[in-house]
């Protein structure tokens, strides 16, 4: 018997130091997976703002983050005829509409393009999930990792990874 549980031990030792082997190289490859899509805590990502002055954005779709099998999920926004977020650009402000309330924010420009501080809304009352919805909105406003521009789409990317979409709004008048 001690036999038995002297090799029931050897196992078990050998199947922790697998285990520990892969959570290590499984972590390596996840960070290093991970460093190419959303960049570090500190790190925010935006063209320089005089590209987007005078747009004006209509939010039209919003990605969760990947689940753990990696299938990205569609957040399901109100239908009930109100308001869509948008945002506005103009001179060294943000502003627009955040599910619920009215925003405005202020752009200041650094190496990487620019950041925005100083988010200030009003406060009216509105439905709760169009509450929840404007809280998670303006959360990613304030702590973005990513704005990009493709033409007339505008994608803002979160530090999880959930992504907004907006279409522009009047792209003509530009």
């Amino acid at each position: 018997m001690t036999y038995n549980v002297l090799m029931a031990k050897q196992l078990i030792l050998s199947c922790k130091r697998i285990q520990r082997t892969l959570f290590l190289m499984g972590g390596v490859c996840l960070l290093g997976a991970c460093a190419n899509i959303v960049p570090p805590c500190a790190g925010k990502n935006t063209p320089p703002a005089t590209e987007l002055q005078g747009t004006h954005w209509e939010l039209s779709r919003w990605n969760l983050p990947p689940n753990s099998m990696g299938e990205v999920r569609l957040r399901s926004l109100p239908n009930d005829q109100g308001q869509k977020i948008q945002v506005q650009f103009s001179g060294t402000r943000i502003s627009g509409f955040s599910a619920c309330n009215r925003f405005t924010g202020q752009l200041t420009e650094d190496s990487r393009g620019f950041s925005i501080t100083q988010i200030a809304t009003t406060r009216m009352a509105c439905l709760s999930i169009r509450e929840e919805i404007e809280r998670e909105f303006l959360y990613l406003l304030n702590d973005y990792r990513t704005i990009a521009r493709d033409g007339d789409r505008l994608l803002i990317i979160g530090p999880n990874r959930e992504v907004l979409s907006f279409s522009q709004i009047n792209p003509s008048s530009k």
